[in-house]
């Protein structure tokens, strides 16, 4: 699987290199700024991005900007994207063309090998992947809006790992719950909320946010 990596700590670049070649990733490309990323990904069209979201030579959102004007010239591009903290405004952008293959996580989860690859394998694959931080902030941020109130505690789990990409096999052990007991829940959500039920994860990871982000 083919992949470009942007991120202009050096050792954090080539940290992600080396855990991405250690578990058969190529890495086409590891580059430190915006533009280079932007000439990277059309050049290469990876099977999947690593991207800081901040880069040079503004410090601001130079990765996050690169990685959608390249998704729009390639339509379902692949793109995980670090950040140091929770924006909530860069996670709406990431999704807004709703074309899913897209993810968001805090770069402390590097550290965790095997969920820190798992997430890129989604997010190549097409899935949809938010870190739950990111997810908690929507959350809050639409508490006490509309649906949201109707919803019991343990609805509100399952929505919250629903939105990570979780499975409801997944969800269902990480609750130690049944799956039978998942998609019931799952299905009080999506009528709660007034979403079209799915089966397809991605399709309904994307309706959740969708809703979430209002």
């Amino acid at each position: 699987m083919r992949v470009v990596i942007a991120e202009d700590l050096a050792l954090l670049r080539i940290g992600i290199m080396r855990i991405l070649e250690t578990y058969g990733f190529e890495v086409v490309a590891a580059v430190e700024d915006g533009p280079s990323l932007t000439r990277a990904l059309l050049e290469h069209r990876p099977d999947v991005a690593v991207v800081d979201v901040r880069l040079p030579p503004g410090q601001s959102d130079e990765g996050l900007r690169s990685a959608i004007e390249a998704r729009a010239q390639i339509p379902g591009l692949p793109v995980l994207i670090l950040s140091q903290y929770v924006e909530q405004l860069y996670a709406r952008e990431l999704m807004s063309d709703r074309a899913g293959a897209v993810g968001y996580l805090l770069k402390d989860r590097v550290s965790d090998v095997d969920r820190f690859v798992d997430v890129v394998r989604q997010v190549a694959s097409g899935g949809t992947v938010m870190d739950p931080e990111v997810v908690a902030a929507l959350l809050n941020h639409r508490a006490g809006h509309g649906p949201l109130e109707s919803l019991t505690p343990r609805e509100r789990e399952v929505l919250s790992l629903m939105a990570e990409g979780r499975s409801n096999s997944a969800i269902a052990a990480r609750m130690f719950v049944t799956e039978r007991a998942v998609s019931k829940h799952s299905n009080n959500i999506f009528i709660k909320l007034g979403l079209e039920q799915s089966e397809e994860d991605n399709r309904r990871v994307l309706a959740v946010l969708a809703y979430l982000q209002g």
